[in-house]
């Protein structure tokens, strides 16, 4: 059965999704918005309808609100394109609308200083640590000699590409989203779940929203590899703007 209201998570890396996800899911009205085209199907050129509709039934709620999240990638567009025979000049939006139904609420999900959010990237790659559930240890891993200006500059310019593919796709249908900055999130977690909640239109009266899930991860090497990077990234800049 097709879900009465789906809704798109669209994030870069590290603008803190997955802590969204797991407390949107916790209300038990707003679908369960994982990552469910990369859980799964990593190629686009294998999917089926039968998987969209398995993900359907996986991402919907009693009440027929499903949600998803994806850091934006063309090629699953262009899959859906393909998959209902839709014209070329058909809006990358629309085509998207009708992989999931109903998709009138978009959700973006972004960070201010896009330096901060690559070194956060880079120490979970090669850290391991993506996510740290509430309460557990640190795990222990030697950072000594891990820092890289140029996977750091890579993850920076690639996180920015992925922005502006994002902001293209709700430009080119007029699509206004709710904007979640993860700055802002960070620090009034309840009160940014009950705006979501609101934007989709569901009650907030009474909704139970379980506690953050993540501890952050943020620590004394990730500011020390902020501040090397933003030093020698301007390093014989006239004008240093940082």
């Amino acid at each position: 059965m097709k879900p009465e209201l789906s809704y798109t998570i669209w994030f870069s890396q590290r603008t803190g999704s997955t802590l969204l996800n797991k407390a949107l899911a916790s209300t038990g009205i707003a679908g369960d918005p994982c990552e469910w085209l990369h859980f799964q199907h990593r190629d686009p050129a294998t999917f089926k309808r039968e998987d969209l509709e398995l993900i359907w039934k996986q991402g919907t709620t009693p009440n027929g609100i499903f949600g998803i999240k994806i850091n934006y990638e063309q090629r699953w567009v262009d899959a859906f394109r393909t998959m209902f025979e839709l014209p070329n000049e058909t809006p990358n939006a629309e085509v998207w609308g009708t992989a999931f139904p109903n998709c009138t609420k978009h959700i973006y999900m972004t960070r201010r200083n896009k330096v901060r959010m690559a070194v956060s990237w880079w120490r979970a790659i090669v850290s391991g640590e993506w996510h740290r559930g509430y309460g557990e240890k640190p795990m222990d891993y030697d950072f000594n000699d891990q820092y890289n200006f140029d996977a750091i500059n890579h993850l920076l310019v690639d996180g920015s590409m992925c922005e502006a593919a994002i902001e293209d796709f709700f430009t080119e249908s007029g699509i206004v989203p709710l904007t979640i900055v993860y700055e802002d999130f960070i620090l009034d977690y309840e009160g940014t779940v009950l705006r979501v909640l609101e934007y989709l239109g569901l009650p907030t009266d009474g909704v139970n929203i379980a506690p953050p899930s993540f501890d952050r991860l943020a620590d004394e090497v990730s500011e020390q590899w902020v501040q090397r990077f933003r030093e020698e990234r301007q390093k014989d800049w006239e004008f240093v703007k940082w």
